[in-house]
């Protein structure tokens, strides 16, 4: 599940057709790469100018400051041999989705991306299916989880 928190200010953002055309691109990210849609949260958190600092100076007076948060628990780079080709596609490509929304308005803008352990991750109770199983593909198919038969290696033991 990725999910995405965008801090913005007041003032950007400030239409439900501009903050769905985000969120689309940034949904098509991941299921071009076969992820269920509904994997994806983006969340758009409004701060007020005064509330946000950079270096410790408010840009309340200048250009609007956009910090995006991305955290990846479906899917992780991992220790591929590929690994930093894998990470610089992403960035790429999250600059390529960023860019009419935030870099062409001319906002100062940051983001990164953390990967969280995908055995911390539940899904309306459900344990998601590994990436690219049967399983995962049917969830992708039908847009929302559902029962499917886990391993016995990886149920819950209490």
């Amino acid at each position: 599940m990725p999910l995405w928190l965008v801090y913005h200010p007041e003032g950007t953002f400030t239409t439900q057709e501009s903050r769905q055309t985000l969120a689309a691109d940034i949904t098509r990210i991941y299921t071009d790469a076969g992820l269920p849609a509904f994997y994806v949260v983006v969340n758009f958190v409004t701060l007020p100018s005064s509330n946000i600092f950079v270096g410790a100076e408010s840009p309340a007076a200048g250009k609007p400051f956009i910090r995006i948060s991305v955290d990846h628990i479906a899917v992780h780079f991992g220790n591929y041999e590929d690994t930093a080709q894998r990470q610089l596609r992403m960035v790429t490509r999250v600059d390529q989705v960023l860019k009419p929304h935030v870099a062409d308005k001319g906002y100062d803008w940051e983001f990164h991306i953390d990967e969280t352990p995908r055995e911390l991750w539940k899904i309306n109770g459900f344990i998601p299916p590994p990436w690219h199983s049967e399983a995962e593909k049917l969830w992708a198919k039908e847009n929302k989880p559902s029962a499917w038969q886990q391993p016995e290696d990886t149920k819950e033991k209490l």
